[in-house]
């Protein structure tokens, strides 16, 4: 009877261990799979055409924001430039490949020390950011101006600029972005005497393009 109950007892063990291998292979099979519960949902026509017309108004609502992204290549075709940076600097990598998107034919410099340059170009001390871009005509751009506003100061440069800077580094700028988040900021107007003015203020995402 021992003997009996003893076998039992194994066999029960073995029976359970089985089945917790089994909830645990099934459990990070589950886990690696892609959620496939809308696909094999069983959603009656009529909403799917709902959705799709839904799908089809969003689309025609957003189309300007793609139009203005089609025009970007082109706005610093015409444009050279060097950029001074950090040999480390991930977001200064960012922001050259920013402006080449948008046409400037960028050459990217890796200095030791880039204060040096923005001393060269006289930046002043409050508008400095991480990396210095200065235009085969001498114009400086410090940090991360958007290309859409490199574009319009050389269309139509002040007469005592002497180029934009956006001080610091602020998130959600070009070569700054981080998930959704975004900081406003002001591009600023760099003068021959050594002043600043505002030029631009990017209160949102869509001001950059």
């Amino acid at each position: 009877m021992r003997r009996y109950t003893n076998t039992v007892a194994n066999g029960y063990k073995k029976v359970s261990a089985s089945a917790l291998l089994l909830v645990a292979t099934l459990t990070l099979t589950a886990c690696s799979q892609p959620d496939t519960s809308v696909s094999n949902s069983t959603q009656p026509e009529p909403m799917l055409a709902t959705q799709s017309a839904q799908s089809e108004q969003l689309q025609a609502q957003t189309s300007p924001i793609s139009t203005n992204l089609g025009t970007q290549p082109t706005i610093l075709q015409n444009v050279s430039a060097t950029v001074y940076k950090d040999a480390n600097c991930g977001c200064c990598k960012e922001w050259v490949s920013h402006a080449e998107d948008s046409g400037l034919s960028a050459t990217a410099q890796d200095v030791a020390d880039v204060s040096l340059f923005k001393d060269r170009y006289s930046v002043p001390q409050q508008m400095r950011s991480c990396h210095t871009t200065v235009t085969t005509d001498g114009y400086v751009f410090e940090g991360h101006v958007p290309a859409k506003h490199m574009a319009q100061f050389l269309a139509d440069t002040p007469s005592d600029a002497i180029g934009l800077a956006v001080p610091s580094m602020p998130v959600g700028s070009p070569g700054m972005e981080y998930q959704d988040k975004f900081m406003p900021y002001k591009v600023m107007q760099l003068n021959q005497d050594g002043s600043t003015q505002v030029y631009a203020a990017i209160e949102s995402p869509a001001q950059q393009l």
